[in-house]
């Protein structure tokens, strides 16, 4: 009997052969190697379409990503860059495009698209692109037509509010230079000549400021500090403590005769174009300063220099134009009461940094899923 058990248990195999015969029963079929080998070779072939379904691709122009890319990389996120040049071919990791061939999720418009009077050029990339869900760009007004065109396409369009900071202390140092009598105060050391100048305080006078997004508030704020009066023109008349009376486009002409400084920072709409006009410098405080830093189309500048010659407008402040560059036979240039810059509001030395940061957050919500920062209603374009 023991012997004709070894023999049985020699036929079967010991116990520890018995996971050996156990693989040898389950190994894979032939048509499983055969599937397995063809998938291996579809990966390679096709790369682009084994990514991870939630990788975000985001176009931007070949400089910005230059500039950007070791801050961008180091944040490690799960996106595929696409790199457009003056070309308008559009490059990644699987390819180049034209831009109708090109479907992207993100699009970085940043302020290097300016350079060499690039930025239509790029923009009508763009506007080609076959499809985008999502174009961040550096401007804060959106009164180019080219993005109310990508909104009707169904297109997130985000502003930006990185140059709020600059343009507010713009708007504040030039109003300053005409409060301070800084041309006097040059002629009598000049001369060398003792003498007290007097001045208007800050303290002492009060602003209007219409539109109140982060240029207005930002002003506000800086104000604020100084212990001046501000009286505020925006779409809702929501109480905010930077303000000491709040009103709608339909409150303007109750609050223009009170201002010493009127501050214009509001976007270019139907409503808005062309608001300042013979009624409104009618209404101005005599010697009140107007401060434009929005855009020219907002006023009437024919109005505007009779309210100047006449002495109801005291200065005119003015950054934009309807016209950029101002051509050189503009009487703005040579006006003695306009102080005259070529768009250069937004020049501060804070503002690259903050331009770059705001796209660094929000690419960053973009590929978590989270909500998007300076999303701009359609309706508001």
């Amino acid at each position: 009997m023991q012997q004709s058990r070894d023999k049985s248990m020699t036929a079967l195999g010991t116990r520890a052969d018995v996971p050996t015969m156990h693989r040898r029963i389950r190994s894979p079929p032939l048509w499983r190697l055969t599937l397995s080998a063809q998938f291996a070779r579809f990966e390679t072939a096709f790369p682009e379409l084994m990514e991870p379904l939630m990788t975000a691709r985001v176009a931007m122009f070949d400089q910005s990503y230059a500039h950007i890319r070791d801050r961008l990389d180091a944040l490690k996120l799960d996106i595929d860059v696409v790199t457009f040049g003056k070309d308008g071919i559009f490059r990644g990791r699987h390819g180049a495009t034209r831009p109708e061939e090109t479907e992207v999720d993100y699009v970085w418009l940043s302020t290097h698209i300016n350079a060499d009077g690039f930025r239509d050029t790029a923009f009508g990339y763009i506007e080609n692109l076959k499809s985008a869900k999502v174009v961040q760009t550096f401007n804060a007004g959106l009164d180019h037509p080219i993005y109310k065109r990508l909104a009707a396409r169904g297109m997130t369009i985000c502003n930006s509010s990185a140059q709020g900071i600059a343009i507010a202390e713009y708007a504040l140092g030039q109003v300053m230079a005409v409060l301070q009598p800084i041309d006097e105060q040059r002629a009598l050391q000049a001369r060398r000549e003792w003498k007290i100048t007097l001045f208007r305080e800050v303290s002492q006078t009060r602003w209007l400021i219409v539109g109140f997004g982060p240029i207005g508030q930002e002003l506000a704020t800086r104000l604020r500090a100084f212990g001046a009066k501000i009286d505020v023109i925006r779409r809702s008349p929501a109480p905010t403590p930077l303000a000491d009376r709040i009103g709608t486009m339909a409150d303007l002409g109750k609050f223009v005769p009170d201002a010493d400084v009127i501050v214009f920072a509001c976007s270019l709409t139907d409503e808005t174009r062309g608001f300042a006009g013979k009624t409104f410098f009618e209404r101005v405080k005599p010697g009140a300063i107007l401060v434009n830093i929005a855009r020219g189309a907002l006023i009437d500048d024919a109005a505007m220099i009779t309210a100047l010659d006449s002495g109801r407008l005291g200065t005119a402040i003015l950054d934009v134009f309807h016209e950029e560059p101002l051509p050189k036979d503009n009487p703005l240039w040579s006006h003695p009461k306009v102080r005259l810059t070529g768009h250069t509001s937004f020049g501060g030395n804070g503002a690259r940094g903050r331009w770059d940061q705001l796209f660094l957050d929000n690419v960053s919500r973009y590929a978590r899923g989270e909500p998007l920062a300076r999303v701009v209603d359609p309706k508001d374009i």
